[in-house]
Parts: C-alpha cells; structure tokens; sequence
C-alpha cells in the first residue's frame, strides 16, 4: 500500500540531546545502522513535537489533525548504494493522539504507542512532559529561550549544531514488518533552531542504567523550532541485515 506525503506545521519541536559512548549505542541499533559519531560521542536524544494542521498534501489547509508527540532518536549512519548515508534511528514513538496510534506503521511510517502529555508553554518558558499509558516511558523537561548558545561539548556554536540536525533529516524506525524498518524524510524549505537554557531534564531512556550504564551518556544541550511549514515523504522500507550467525 502506498503511503500518503503528509503536509503540517511543526507548531514547536524540542530537540533535547545527549552525548553518548559509541559502543553502547550500538548495542542499540539494528544492523546495517552504525553510530554516527562528532568528536569520539554518540549522539541521542529525545524530539518532543508538536504538529499542527496534519494531512495528505491534497487536503485544503485548516482540515488537519493536531498532536502531541515524542520520539527517542539516535544518530546513525549507514552504507547506501550511493555511499555514505546519515539519519536517525528511532527505537521510540509516543503520541498523545488515538490516530496516530492506529495508522502509524500502516499508513505513516513508524509504530507509536500511545502516551499522556503534559504542557506548559508562553513565548519564554516551555514544560514538556508525558508519560506513556505502557507505564514504560516518562519524560520531562523544562527549558526557557536563552540569547545565545551555550554549554554544549558537541557543537562549537549553534550554527554548527543546526546544520547537524538539519543534515539528519530522514528516520527509520520499527514498523509493522520486522523484517524491516519504516522510513521517513522531513522536508522544510525554511529550517531555523534558537537556543534554550535546559533547567530540569529527566528521562527514563536516558537515565535507565541498565541501558546506559554510569557515565556512558550525559545531557549536552537543547534546540527549539518553532512555526515551521514540513513535508513528511515515506521513503522505501530499509531491510534489516541478519544478527551474525542467522542464515
């Protein structure tokens, strides 16, 4: 079945990121998916977003659905017929809206589960949290604009931190075949981050030491998008390369 090209409005999208230990990232990942790395680190994060105005292109604007969304993303690159490719894995979807719950993975791309959100926004101050209904996942994070870029051991200015997320614009997550992954490609014309001062983070993902054991990953810095026009394309399936030893 062929998937529809989905119009929207990133209304806000946080892209809170962590530098991570490339060898338990990829622990992580499916074959053929490797950890993309700046400066010896991994790169993770969560992408907490929210769509407004969500429909096939052919839908007049002012008829789209409206949600809040999460999904854990994981910087990788991979091998493709033209060379070197770059993206991101994402092991994670949640979303606050039903609909997205039942089409994901059949008519978009990508599983979701389904969560709770919690917001708190003015034009200085965001609180994003929500916890999914599996009892699984539970993310907060508070953050206010801030007039510069700051802290980050990954990016030596925001330039530089925008142009790798630009540059990480194609997702591939689990869908409903397992043997392979979803694809999807976020197209915009007109991409632009600011910066924000991160106050509290917390994360089950991330701080789960089982997962990512004492000093394997840590909080490096945070961006925000705001009001901006998106095209989401379903891309091909990417088979999945069999675990070593699997005929």
């Amino acid at each position: 079945m062929r998937r529809p090209r989905l119009s929207s409005v990133v209304e806000r999208r946080l892209l809170v990121n962590y530098r991570v230990d490339p060898t338990v990232v990829a622990g992580l990942l499916p074959a053929p998916l490797r950890p993309q790395q700046v400066d010896g680190h991994a790169v993770a994060g969560i992408c907490l977003i929210r769509l407004g105005q969500v429909r096939p292109r052919s839908v007049p604007y002012g008829l789209g659905l409206r949600s809040e969304n999460a999904a854990h993303r994981i910087a990788v690159e991979w091998d493709g017929p033209e060379g070197l490719r770059t993206g991101v894995y994402i092991p994670r979807r949640d979303s606050g809206s039903i609909v997205n719950v039942l089409v994901g993975g059949r008519l978009f791309p990508g599983r979701h589960h389904r969560a709770s959100f919690d917001v708190r926004e003015t034009s200085r101050d965001l609180h994003v949290g929500y916890t999914s209904r599996d009892g699984t996942t539970r993310v907060s994070v508070d953050v206010g604009v801030a007039e510069s870029f700051q802290g980050s051991a990954l990016f030596t200015d925001l330039t530089e931190a925008s142009e790798f997320f630009r540059r990480g614009s194609v997702g591939f997550s689990a869908g409903r075949d397992e043997r392979c992954l979803d694809g999807l490609e976020l197209d915009t014309g007109s991409w632009r981050v600011d910066p924000v001062e991160v106050r509290a983070v917390r994360s089950s993902f991330f701080d789960d030491e089982d997962r990512f054991p004492p000093g394997s990953v840590t909080f490096d810095c945070a961006l925000l998008m705001r009001d901006v026009s998106v095209t989401w394309n379903p891309l091909p399936p990417m088979p999945l390369s069999p675990a070593p030893g699997v005929p």
